[in-house]
């Protein structure tokens, strides 16, 4: 008897493949770090997703093509949630993707996951390493040039700070021991993560609460004064 095989609409594409999101601090942190800076910074443009760990199936019916890179951004594409990423239907590759390096995946971010990548067209391929401890340099990063990726040089310091520019993002990247960041070429700002995103927050929170306080104390004594000068009148 011959089997029957399944329509694309009758596929299911699981939101999970059973792997955590981390196997260490040092890993979870530089992946939430980048997600929440670059989240932000993409905040106000609805063309630009930014997603982390989302599984990306890349071949319509067979769901075991997949993969779930640490960070990625796509460009012209809607921004909302998924809970997968089919290429088929959304027709746009991640522009950029970062992997963070462990004991557990670096092996296959240095092959399979970089072949992928290549072959999808992923314009950059970056990966940092926190611990320094599998891929020889904190940070490493490949450009698309002609199909085929060619590393990238990173500008190194004194300090032990390295540097790679993105041009997919606009941004260059900086890594600095087990920590990573985004800055602003040419300005240098720094675009900031989530735990000072929220700092911010309430410090300005603050400010406004003090201000809000003074303002009322000033009003209390403006009122004080009037009530004053009225008795002395009468």
């Amino acid at each position: 008897m011959t089997q029957r095989t399944p329509s694309p609409a009758a596929v299911d594409y699981p939101s999970g493949d059973g792997k955590p999101l981390a196997e260490n601090d040092w890993q979870l942190r530089a992946i939430f770090d980048s997600f929440t800076a670059l989240d932000h910074h993409f905040r106000d443009r609805p063309d630009v997703y930014v997603s982390s760990d989302l599984l990306i199936y890349h071949e319509e019916g067979n769901p075991r093509a997949r993969a779930a890179p640490d960070v990625f951004v796509v460009y012209g594409v809607p921004k909302h949630k998924r809970p997968v990423y089919k290429l088929w239907e959304e027709g746009v590759t991640p522009a950029f993707v970062l992997e963070v390096a462990s004991r557990g995946t670096w092996r296959e971010d240095e092959g399979r996951k970089a072949q992928l990548y290549e072959r999808l067209g992923v314009r950059e391929y970056f990966q940092h390493d926190p611990t320094g401890e599998y891929l020889g340099l904190r940070l490493k990063g490949r450009r698309l040039v002609r199909g085929a990726y060619e590393p990238l040089r990173a500008v190194e310091y004194l300090d032990g700070a390295s540097l790679l520019r993105s041009d997919t993002l606009c941004l260059d990247v900086r890594v600095k021991g087990e920590e990573i960041c985004f800055l602003e070429p040419g300005t240098g700002r720094r675009i900031l993560k989530y735990a000072e995103l929220d700092a911010a927050r309430q410090a300005a929170e603050s400010r406004a609460e003090t201000a809000e306080s003074r303002a009322e104390a000033a009003e209390a004594r403006i009122a004080e004064l009037e009530a004053l000068l009225r008795a002395q009148g009468g």
